[in-house]
Order: C-alpha cells, then structure tokens, then sequence
C-alpha cells in the first residue's frame, strides 16, 4: 500500500510548508527522512509528486491531484484516532435519547450539533415517545437520556437537569362547534363574534385530544381534563384530530403558534382564566447507569443553552 497514515502526514507536511526540511521541522524529523518518505512513495505509485529541479521541491500536478483526498484520509485518520481515545475515556458507541413528542420544537438541535462537533463519530439515535413511555426506555437501559416535561413527584431512580420551561395552551380548531356555539351567543347579546368567550367546563365537557402512553392505565392526571378524551401516542396525529374539529387539547405554544398564526388553531378563550400552564423541561437519566461522555456532554450543553431560569407561570402540582 502506497499511501499510510505516517505518508499522508509527510506528503501532506510538504505541501503545506513548501520544502522537505520546512516539513521536517514541523514533524519534528530530519530532513532526510522526510525525502526518504517522499521517495518510497513516489516510487510506489510509480508517479513523480515533486519537482527536485529548483532551490526548493514544487508539487507536481499530480500531488495537486492527490491533495483532497489526502487531506479528507487525514481528517478521517484523526477523527479515528479521536474516537478510539474518547472510548477508552468512556465515550458510548450510541447515545440514545427519547423526547417527549410534545417537545420536538424545544431547542435541543443545536446542542446536538455541538455534540456532533465534539465527538463526530458518535452514533446517535433520537426516538420520540409518550413521556411515560420515553421515561420507561430510560430505566430499562433503552435510552441513556430524556427529554421530558417535570414530574408530579421526585423519582429516586432519576438525576435531573432543569433545561427551560414550555407553555402548555388550550387549541381547537377556530370551527369547532364550541365556538361557533359562543359566537352565536354572542351576536345573540348583540357582541361582536370575537368576542365570544368560553368558560372552565368547557375544559371538561368537550372532547379532549390527550398524547398519552400506548398503555391504557398510564395516563398523566395533570393533563386530563375532559371527561371524555380520546388517546393518541403521537403529536402529529393529535394535531391532526384538532385541526379537524374532533376536540380540544394541550400543546406547547412554541409547537402550535405557527398553526396560530396560519389560522388552523386558536388559543381557546376563557373569561374567567388564564389559558396557559408553564412547566419545566428537564433532561432526564438513569441513576442505576453511569453516564458515558456523550450523555454528560449533551446536559452540560443543554444547560448552557438554557433560557435564564424564570419561574414559570405556574408550576404543577
């Protein structure tokens, strides 16, 4: 084989430095060396990579040729040998990390991407998932973390990093029969339409579009209201059932202002309260698993991008 890690290293150093002994400096070696490299490559692939004829060794135009792709096998040979000492230091091969649907449109991209940076061959998988059922791929060792809304109460299996807070709003559809029912109300009053108003039994006499876990006996009490409600383990098909006027539900604002503002969904209003829960975000680990240096790392990132810690409107209890 022509080319190695120690050749591309050597051929590399020449290119960059402009003569062999430059080269050799910066490699630490003696100029000699560096020319017996170049030799013993240039006479394995049979082809001249630099001229020798002036003061100082020129690239030919075949070593301009081979510059990318040595340079791309040099980038590559590092990131390798980066690899293989961080997983000696306790790099995962995978982290894994499962994100309560209603959280996709949390600002956790970019500390991934910073991840990638620090790490760029770490394998990663993203699943999403109910936030029981996110929480239960962390404790059976599926997932290494979790992206996830507050608990009702403190689990001794779990550590924690508070990461920002998401509001939680009340949306239907800006037809559903609830509304046109107020409106007409309203202009019955002789009230302009948008000025029509709903009020809490609204909450729990309409049905009511709940993301929950595929299991039928989890369910999160703090985010049942209705009496009747229908399940889905997906946010897209919740989205989706509201729009079509089959219900009400709780979303994040920042996952339905688009809809908002496209006129697909509106913020249900209420005359006698506020329609909007603030919890907390936290990512989520095992305390029976050690975190390896992806999973520490992604916290620490998540932490640092965190929004300045204000208390939310109003915590659950």
């Amino acid at each position: 084989m022509a080319f190695s890690s120690d050749s591309v290293q050597v051929f590399l150093a020449a290119l960059d430095h402009g003569s062999f002994s430059a080269a050799a400096r910066s490699l630490s070696r003696v100029p000699s060396a560096v020319s017996m490299t170049i030799a013993h490559l240039e006479a394995e692939l049979d082809v001249q990579l630099f001229d020798r004829t002036g003061r100082e060794p020129r690239p030919t135009a075949a070593a301009r040729a081979l510059e990318p792709q040595a340079r791309l096998l040099a980038g590559q040979l590092q990131q390798l040998n980066a690899q293989a000492l961080a997983l000696t230091q306790g790099l995962e091969e995978r982290l894994t990390l499962a994100i309560a649907p209603e959280l996709l449109a949390a600002r956790w991209t970019g500390p991934l991407a910073a991840l990638a940076h620090d790490y760029p061959l770490l394998q990663v998988e993203v699943l999403t998932a109910p936030q029981v059922d996110a929480l239960a791929l962390l404790h059976s060792g599926r997932a290494q973390l979790a992206l996830v809304f507050e608990r009702p109460s403190i689990d001794g299996r779990e550590g924690f990093q508070e990461v920002g807070t998401e509001t939680l709003v009340a949306v239907m559809a800006p037809d559903h029969a609830v509304l046109q029912d107020a409106r007409a109300s309203a202009l019955a009053r002789g009230e302009p339409p948008e000025r029509a108003m709903l009020r809490e039994e609204h909450l729990t006499t309409t049905r009511q579009i709940v993301v929950a876990s595929r299991d039928l006996a989890q369910t999160d009490p703090r985010f049942v209201f209705a009496r009747h409600h229908w399940r889905t383990d997906n946010h897209l098909a919740a989205l989706g059932l509201i729009e079509a006027g089959l219900g009400w539900g709780w979303q994040p604002r920042a996952l339905v202002q688009p809809r908002i503002e496209a006129g697909r969904l509106v913020e249900m209003p209420f005359e006698n309260l506020s329609n909007g829960t603030a919890l907390w975000v936290d990512v989520v680990w095992s305390k029976e698993r050690p975190l390896g240096l992806g999973a520490a790392r992604f916290v620490s990132l998540m932490r640092d991008s965190a929004a300045p810690r204000n208390t939310p409107d109003a915590k659950a209890s």
